[in-house]
């Protein structure tokens, strides 16, 4: 598993505060809003919008939140427009970094996100330069202490999935983006209920980091987390072991 999934690991174990909840449900909305927009706000035509939904429920949004941005997306109220941007470029020890947003104005993003990167030793890349080293796919995780790993293994290859991992305490489960649904879908069916769903991008290759290197690249991935406009970030660092156990 790519080094920046590890640590978003952590950060869900570490929880979420009050301050952490808002940021989150800032980013859940625009996404619903953006997938309402896009696809329609009926979450069972619309697998954007499904996956937003899943995930606002499951970190606990009310429905009625999740309702307005629904509304906002489809017209039925008024909001901002936002716009999809993705940004790529390098941070401490060479890593690739290709970044996800949703904004209302670029000009402020593109700057925030170049502040980030430059304050931490990274620096923001040309369109194309990191893409072509992550993999588009879906990505369940399964409690590890709920399930067996041949259950989940028979279940997600049955379903379809490339591939499952055990990763001690969670198992991840690895599909195609065009069978990502269908793979949640049987699983359920199964009996095996997921901890958490995404589409993701995943590293096809490794960089090792480690030492200061590694602890400024987390304090970079920290902070552009913690930006609004961004919605995910992803890597392609193996982040040493020792680092990331200081880092909780």
């Amino acid at each position: 598993m790519a080094g920046h999934n590890k640590w978003s690991k952590i950060r869900r174990k570490k929880g979420v505060t009050d301050a952490k909840r808002g940021a989150l449900f800032t980013k859940l909305i625009r996404e619903i809003t953006v997938a309402s927009r896009e696809g329609g706000g009926e979450p069972e035509y619309n697998a954007r919008l499904r996956l937003a939904v899943d995930t606002a429920k499951g970190n606990s949004m009310p429905a009625e939140n999740i309702e307005r941005a629904i509304k906002k997306g489809t017209g039925e109220l008024a909001g901002v427009a936002y716009e999809e941007a993705i940004y790529e470029g390098y941070g401490p020890g060479g890593v690739a970094l290709y970044i996800e947003c949703l904004t209302d104005n670029t000009n402020r993003t593109v700057a925030d996100v170049r502040h980030a990167l430059n304050k931490n030793d990274g620096s923001l890349g040309t369109d194309g330069s990191v893409a072509w080293q992550f993999d588009r796919k879906g990505q369940i995780t399964i409690d590890a202490t709920k399930y067996t790993e041949d259950s989940v293994f028979d279940a997600a290859i049955e379903a379809g999935a490339e591939d499952v991992t055990n990763e001690g305490d969670e198992f991840v489960v690895i599909a195609e983006v065009s069978d990502f649904m269908a793979v949640q879908d049987a699983m359920k069916a199964a009996g095996i209920e997921a901890a958490s769903a995404e589409l993701t991008r995943i590293a096809k290759n490794e960089v090792a980091v480690a030492g200061r290197d590694a602890e400024k690249l987390l304090n970079l991935l920290d902070t552009l987390d913690d930006l609004d406009d961004v919605q995910k970030v992803h890597s392609n660092a193996d982040i040493d072991e020792a680092v990331l156990a200081d880092a909780t």
